[in-house]
């Protein structure tokens, strides 16, 4: 008789074990999607894609981080299903640095760097010898370079691209003076130069509008553009995780489109490619 009792114990304590596997606490896990991301824009954003996701019963669930290293730390890790923070030449030289496995499944937006000024409205203003503040990390510095040479204000040397540094400047007809700043610091000294080339997200947190306040930004067809869209990227492998699917769609959503076209105002602009 004990042994009978034991036997059906046994047995009622491992089906309450399946039970609580497979209930409620294992459905929900199933359709949480974990995303790793920086502030402004992307943690923006994603809360407001979390109510489309939650029609379809996903549960998007961020958290943010403060740095560009975590997020793709934690994704490798498999902590986190996808992070969305950073463009494809970042994601590489991160692989290649640190031996990671993470891939791109989705262009989402990009933050166009503009041009932007508190002491001259039009290039015509502009003094020679003016002292103009840039970004001064490789990626920022080209993409500052480029910007200047598409508005007629320089012109680099052929091939120069996406690897321009100043050194690359072949022609300086305003023998402009430039200051190259750490990207997040560029904003600081807009009142005592003639004008710097900011960040879209720096642009936002300094409380300027692309649209109103840029003298100039990056176009939409333009060779920065196409390269630094942000993306949401995942490990390799999980390409086609369904909630990670899910999130791209909805990312890509006109509803969200929307939000980013109305809430920053030029500052972010949806990925149309």
């Amino acid at each position: 008789m004990k042994k009978k009792l034991i036997s059906v114990i046994v047995t009622a304590a491992l089906t309450a074990g399946m039970l609580t596997g497979c209930g409620s606490g294992g459905d929900k896990d199933n359709s949480t999607i974990k995303v790793a991301a920086t502030s402004v824009p992307h943690a923006e954003i994603l809360e407001a894609a979390k109510p489309i996701l939650a029609e379809s019963g996903w549960n998007l669930e961020v958290t943010v981080f403060q740095d560009y290293v975590q997020p793709n730390e934690v994704v490798e890790a498999g902590d986190f299903d996808a992070n969305y923070f950073q463009h494809a030449p970042y994601l590489d030289s991160f692989n290649e640095e640190k031996g990671a496995h993470l891939v791109s499944v989705g262009e989402i937006h990009y933050e166009p760097l503009g041009i932007y000024s508190s002491t001259i409205s039009s290039f015509d203003e502009v003094a020679d010898g003016a002292e103009v503040a840039i970004p001064n990390d490789t990626t920022n510095e080209a993409r500052a370079l480029l910007l200047l040479q598409d508005n007629g204000l320089i012109t680099l040397k052929e091939g120069a691209g996406i690897e321009a540094t100043v050194n690359d400047i072949a022609e300086n007809p305003h023998n402009f003076k430039f200051n190259e700043l750490e990207a997040a610091q560029v904003s600081r000294v807009l009142p005592e130069v003639a004008f710097v080339v900011l960040n879209g997200n720096y642009a936002l947190q300094a409380g300027l509008n692309a649209e109103s306040d840029a003298l100039a930004i990056e176009a939409p067809d333009s060779q920065a553009t196409k390269t630094y869209v942000n993306i949401i990227a995942v490990k390799e492998g999980n390409e086609n995780n369904e909630g990670v699917k899910a999130l791209v769609d909805v990312l890509k959503s006109d509803e969200i489109k929307k939000f980013i076209n109305d809430k920053y105002q030029g500052s972010v602009v949806p990925f149309e490619g």
